[in-house]
């Protein structure tokens, strides 16, 4: 018979991030699940949404993610001083296109790299009716993400 205690998995959270109130609460939450069940670390994912590129020329898609890049670089700034003085692990990243769909592209990459974690998804919910009715980023990841998600309130 063992005695041998299994060990405990890194507990990976992706976290959608885009500078909102409700993306603000999802970090916070992470930070605060981390800081009580650990081991694990987080990635912060800003998805830029470029609705079309059908009518730009490559010299405006260029300056489009020239702006992509200056914003990630704000947003990174502000998840770092969220998470300062935390002590957790974490990275910013960013990837550009449909939002739900490419933070689940995020987490498979994760999963598939780091198969011993378990990979959650976290994201905020908004409180608006229209979000609600029409779908929201956290309804299409609660309807179609392969790995768990955790919507904050």
């Amino acid at each position: 018979m063992s005695t041998q205690t299994p060990a405990v998995r890194e507990l990976h959270l992706v976290v959608g991030f885009d500078g909102s109130p409700p993306a603000l609460r999802a970090l916070d939450t992470s930070g605060r699940l981390l800081s009580v069940r650990p081991p694990g670390r987080i990635t912060v994912v800003w998805v830029a949404h470029l609705a079309s590129t059908v009518e730009m020329s490559a010299d405006a898609v260029a300056i489009v993610e020239n702006d992509f890049d200056q914003v990630a670089g704000e947003l990174r700034t502000v998840a770092a001083e969220r998470l300062a003085g935390s002590g957790l692990s974490w990275d910013f990243r960013w990837r550009q296109g449909l939002i739900a769909p490419e933070l689940v592209a995020a987490a498979q990459e994760i999963a598939a790299a780091r198969p011993d974690d378990v990979v959650v998804i976290l994201v905020g919910s908004s409180s608006s009716a229209m979000h609600r009715m029409v779908g929201s980023v956290a309804v299409q990841l609660a309807h179609h993400s392969p790995v768990p998600v955790t919507i904050v309130p």
